[in-house]
């Protein structure tokens, strides 16, 4: 089965969809929280959902019967690879130390796993340039202050 990526307003709907399982366009009316979208919205994002294929219809009478097709585990899973190859090489190592360097995960958490977390702690952190591309204001302003203080040096 191939999954096709979703819009972060289509993943809105649908954790509400995969709640619901099977339904009609008056429960999603019923069951969606405040501010709840207009009608003919919430039916034009079922539309794209079944043209995307997370959707499933039946027609009974004049209205539509919905059921989820896609799994939220298979989304799921979808999700983690596209990250883990876009911006981990394709390394669950990675996303692992990654999530051990920002305290995504704690040492209790990698216990229940019988992962010991004190060699990996001490290990450099894998990203050390991630900072220089997400602030260079910072190294810019540094690199004036120090083409001013060698000209200053050179007076």
């Amino acid at each position: 089965m191939k999954i096709n990526h979703l819009t972060s307003a289509e993943e809105n709907l649908m954790r509400l969809l995969w709640k619901l399982g099977s339904f009609y366009l008056k429960d999603i009316m019923e069951q969606h929280p405040e501010p709840k979208p207009h009608q003919n919205t919430v039916s034009t994002y079922l539309k794209i959902l079944t043209e995307k294929g997370y959707l499933s219809t039946e027609k009974e009478g004049r209205i539509f019967r919905y059921q989820t097709i896609v799994p939220a585990e298979e989304y799921r899973k979808f999700l983690l690879i596209q990250l883990s190859d876009n911006f981990f090489s394709s390394s669950g190592k990675e996303i692992v130390s990654f999530m051990i360097q920002e305290q995504l995960i704690s040492a209790d958490d990698l216990k229940d796993f019988n992962i010991d977390i004190d060699p990996v702690l001490k290990k450099e952190p894998a990203f050390e340039y991630a900072n220089e591309i997400l602030n260079p204001k910072k190294d810019k302003k540094k690199n004036k202050d120090k083409k001013k203080k060698k000209k200053k040096e050179k007076e």
